[in-house]
């Protein structure tokens, strides 16, 4: 960015105190405010196993920690009995 005057930067500095800007274009939060509390730490032998098992799957690690919690919800889910 080229040097500003000092007048160019007080015009700057007007513009921004009386026109607030929008941080997301489109009216939705944005990414990390749609995600809050999703982030979860593992170790790095449980991040390798993740990275590794997703390359050999082409899919993502999120997807591979996806299909192992559907895979245990069937296995311990109570089947319903009509009654």
């Amino acid at each position: 960015m080229p040097d500003l005057t000092d007048e160019e930067y007080d015009a700057l500095d007007e513009h921004w105190t009386t026109h607030t800007p929008k941080v997301s274009g489109n009216g939705k939060s944005g990414f990390f405010a749609q995600h809050t509390g999703h982030v979860v730490f593992v170790d790095s032998l449980s991040a390798d196993w993740l990275r590794i098992k997703a390359a050999a799957n082409n899919t993502t690690p999120e997807e591979v920690i996806g299909d192992l919690v559907r895979a245990e919800i069937a296995r311990t889910a109570q089947p319903v009995t009509a009654g």
